[in-house]
């Protein structure tokens, strides 16, 4: 009965070393994006999208950034053209004024 169950023991052991090292070699270890082909079409297609959007977001937040410097010359040549006319004024004798 022991040799019995030694060689059901032994045959079992054998039977699912086989087994796994067919399967292994039959389907080896590869990312489910990689097997399927649509799946990576759409990974692709989505990053694609993602990159395009943000690109547009670049362009929106730089073209933004130009135009607020822009007002920020013409607030900073506002502001030296009514210092240029405050000194002038000062510089004035206070005859003049009345």
């Amino acid at each position: 009965m022991r040799l019995m169950q030694l060689f059901v023991i032994v045959g079992f052991m054998t039977v699912s070393t086989a087994w796994a090292n067919g399967r292994a070699k039959s389907s080896p270890a590869v990312p489910a994006a990689v097997k399927s082909p649509s799946a990576a079409q759409q990974q692709l297609v989505s990053r694609q999208a993602e990159v395009k959007r943000l690109e547009q977001d670049l362009s929106r937040q730089e073209s933004d950034s130009r135009q607020a410097s822009e007002r920020l010359q013409q607030q900073d040549q506002a502001i030296a053209e009514l210092q240029k006319q405050l000194h002038e004024l000062q510089a004035r004798p206070a005859s003049d004024s009345r």
